[in-house]
């Protein structure tokens, strides 16, 4: 196979000819908005690769989120799932205004009916939630997540509004707003772009100090062609700075928060499977529908080439099903097989699982590289794997 395999070449009808049925989507990120109020430096969405919001119609219309609920729904039926999560995204999803939002679940729960159950969240800057949007999104059952990369100055080195200024003092007004008793319910958790400048236990108290139900961290994207910044200064600085809070969080005397990459680096290490992009070899089952109703792929694409995330799929021409046949979803739910032989040697393949598709991405090559974060990904599992290892015999009975 040649080019930019797989999304190039690889041959979908051999692939179900040969008895390699695709899986149903189970996660819909929709896109309401394809405008921001910050300007944060490390954005997929308007710093790197893709430029496609451009031209994309800054709020998703009326008749586009109807038409995207239908397929939806038929998806769900005619697959048979009994409930599909639906991600409010971005650019920044408030922008919309209020009143937006209960229109949409009333929209898609009226289409969708008994057969599916709709699960909704929403992934915000923070800087526009007040009271009528919470009020909003308790009605509508949205549960919300908040991006903030830890202390004010942390926070305020990467996520700045557009003339410069810092954005802390109104996402820690908003993040006050969700753990006022009323609100609590409605918080999802906190997401965090790691920089290895940080002072890693610093960042993570701060975090804590917000009382999250659940953390995430993100690694910034970047591949080998445009790496990310930092990587290789030390050897491995984005896992030296995990570890540290690892380490910090897997010794609390009880446990203080979830954090998702970690909670699913150990299910991995102890024979589960993953339930996110970055980690592990499970199938994707996510597509992307933009402001104007077109389908694409994972939107971290968007870091690698314009154009990398497109299908040439929208949701007025075309059923869901017709994702499922796009190669580079398809080469996504192959799981080992999808992996270069690098990947496919390695010892810690089925935890790492080539680590975020984007990531692999090299000209000339396309995703059948290593993760550019591969020596951090596998130094911070060979951490875990031997704190585990450790600890094991004396946590469970004998």
């Amino acid at each position: 196979m040649t080019g930019e395999w797989p999304v190039e070449a690889l041959d979908v009808t051999a692939l179900r000819a040969s008895g390699r049925q695709p899986i149903p989507l189970r996660q819909f990120l929709l896109k309401v908005q394809s405008r921001c109020n910050l300007a944060c430096d490390y954005c997929y969405v308007y710093e790197l690769a893709d430029q496609s919001w451009r031209r994309r119609p800054p709020v998703m219309s009326r008749q586009t989120l109807t038409r995207a609920a239908r397929r939806i729904a038929e998806h769900a039926l005619a697959h048979e799932l009994a409930e599909v999560h639906i991600v409010l995204h971005g650019g920044e999803p408030l922008l919309a205004g209020h009143g937006y939002f209960r229109a949409l679940t009333d929209t898609f729960r009226t289409i969708a009916g008994e057969s599916v159950r709709l699960r909704f969240t929403m992934q915000s800057n923070g800087t526009l939630l007040d009271r009528a949007f919470l009020a909003e999104l308790a009605a509508a059952r949205i549960r919300i997540g908040i991006s903030v990369d830890g202390d004010a100055a942390a926070h305020d080195r990467h996520r700045v509004r557009p003339d410069g200024r810092g954005s802390s003092d109104a996402v820690e007004r908003a993040i006050a707003l969700l753990n006022e008793p009323v609100h609590r319910p409605l918080f999802a958790g906190l997401l965090t772009v790691v920089d290895p400048r940080t002072d890693p236990l610093r960042t993570y108290r701060r975090l804590l100090g917000f009382h999250p139900p659940e953390l995430d961290f993100l690694l910034p994207h970047g591949n080998w062609t445009t790496e990310p910044p930092w990587l290789g200064r030390p050897a491995t600085p984005y896992a030296d700075w995990l570890i540290a809070v690892f380490d910090r969080w897997y010794d609390a005397p009880r446990q203080e928060t979830r954090i998702r990459l970690f909670d699913e680096i150990i299910h991995l290490l102890l024979g589960g499977t993953s339930t996110i992009e970055s980690v592990g070899l499970s199938p994707i089952a996510l597509v992307v529908i933009e402001t104007d109703g077109e389908l694409e792929q994972s939107d971290a694409l968007k870091s690698v080439v314009d154009g990398a995330a497109r299908t040439g799929l929208n949701v007025f021409d075309h059923d869901l099903d017709a994702v499922l046949d796009h190669p580079g979803i398809a080469a996504r739910q192959l799981g080992i097989d999808a992996l270069g032989p690098d990947c496919r040697a390695c010892r810690q393949v089925r935890v790492c699982g080539g680590g975020l598709y984007a990531h692999r991405y090299r000209a000339g090559v396309g995703f059948r590289d290593r993760s550019v974060y591969c020596a951090d990904l596998l130094r911070l599992i060979d951490h875990i794997k031997a704190r585990l290892t450790a600890d094991l015999p004396r946590r469970v009975p004998g």
